[in-house]
């Protein structure tokens, strides 16, 4: 059960770094939490609505729930029990929505034609959950990797090991199913959302585990329609968007010696098809130098024609590269690497670039923003875009 994305358009919009945006623009500081953005949602909810509104005037078509970093554990060593976990990720939501509402009604005000917004729960990889975080290097400690990370010696991968592998793949699985029943059995916050992103997923054994969780959660959502009737429950269109730091995906290949090419890690997101391991609506590249864009999707593309008849469908691509700075997780801050001196519109053609020369392997593409991101860099994406 594959649900499919439906736009009217070829290319849709995206918002950019939420994030990075609320510390930028708002100037909140967030990220001594382990919560990161959602922190905002307990604190200053007024503010993640602005934030919103500040992407969907932009231009965005889709904006993200300030979920990204939420997960049990992050709530346990933010001091929040499991009631208030649950609480605080389905009012992320509802702030998304307040924000639809809002902007629907200045549309109506201003007599501006209506675009159909929507919503995306955003939820990070079990890295993001980590207090030195670890999605841009996969250093997952025991059963959900090999070895935690070390300032010494770190490694990602288990190499002949395929019984701590699929352990791993069993625990990452309930880490991410326990997250996305929160919203589930919310009803009100699942009937909100449109679609769910999975972000800046950095193993390929982690993109076997967000499939089988979505597998689970399909058979919850057959079991409830089963007693609740057609349409209580609806399936939702969904991504899985992989980093790619420096052009390489962070797993490391089997012998250890080095790291993964893009065109190995499709595989993982859409071989084999099945109830229990369904394949996204779409794959994504996101915080990751738009610099690398062209040959990573070239290196997708290659790999998916020669699946494309097991997948069943085109997929749709998203690509929301970063700013260019790099994330250093032990001070949990960005280094400034230069990119600041390029605009928006030279990050926005460059970004667009990229898309303008895609083959016929999409159903279309998603493009927008990630970290160090911010709506001017979403306005001159859909300045190109639309132009």
């Amino acid at each position: 059960m594959t649900s499919q994305f439906k736009f009217d358009s070829g290319t849709i919009v995206l918002d950019g770094g939420f994030g990075t945006t609320l510390e930028q623009a708002f100037r909140l500081d967030i990220s001594d939490s382990p919560l990161w953005s959602a922190i905002a949602i307990i604190d200053y909810s007024d503010i993640v609505i602005q934030t919103h509104l500040a992407f969907l005037r932009a231009g965005a078509d889709i904006i993200s729930t300030s979920t990204y970093q939420c997960s049990y554990s992050t709530f346990e060593r933010a001091g929040y029990s499991y009631i208030e976990a649950r609480k605080i990720m389905s009012e992320s939501v509802e702030l998304a929505s307040q924000a639809r509402r809002v902007f629907y009604e200045e549309q109506l005000r201003n007599g501006d034609p209506i675009r159909d917004i929507r919503i995306a729960l955003s939820l990070g990889p079990f890295g993001a959950s980590l207090q030195l975080a670890q999605e841009f290097n996969g250093f997952y400690p025991p059963p959900f990797g090999p070895k935690a990370y070390s300032q010494v010696e770190n490694c990602n991968t288990f190499g002949n090991d395929g019984a701590g592998e699929e352990e791993s793949i069993r625990s990452l699985t309930q880490f991410h199913f326990e997250r996305l029943l929160i919203v589930f059995e919310n009803e009100a916050a699942w009937n909100e959302i449109d679609c769910i992103a999975f972000e800046t997923v950095p193993l390929t054994r982690e993109i076997k585990a967000v499939r089988r969780a979505m597998g689970l959660l399909n058979n919850r959502i057959t079991a409830v329609a089963s007693t609740s009737g057609p349409g209580i429950s609806i399936a939702k269109p969904w991504w899985i968007s992989m980093v790619f730091p420096d052009g390489k995906y962070p797993e490391m290949t089997q012998d250890g010696n080095s790291k993964m090419v893009a065109s190995d890690v499709i595989g993982a997101a859409i071989e084999k098809p099945s109830a229990m391991y369904p394949s996204p609506s779409a794959l994504g590249i996101n915080c990751t130098p738009v610099e690398y864009l062209q040959i990573l999707v070239s290196q997708f593309e290659e790999n998916l024609e020669s699946q494309s008849i097991a997948l069943g469908f085109k997929p749709w691509l998203v690509l929301y590269p970063n700013g260019g700075d790099v994330y250093d997780p032990i001070t949990r801050s960005w280094v400034d690497c230069g990119s600041q001196s390029n605009s928006a519109e030279q990050w926005a053609k460059a970004l667009t670039g990229t898309s303008h020369t895609l083959s016929n392997t999409w159903a279309g593409v998603i493009l927008g923003g990630c970290c160090r991101t911010t709506p001017t860099h979403i306005e001159a994406l859909r300045r190109i875009i639309h132009c």
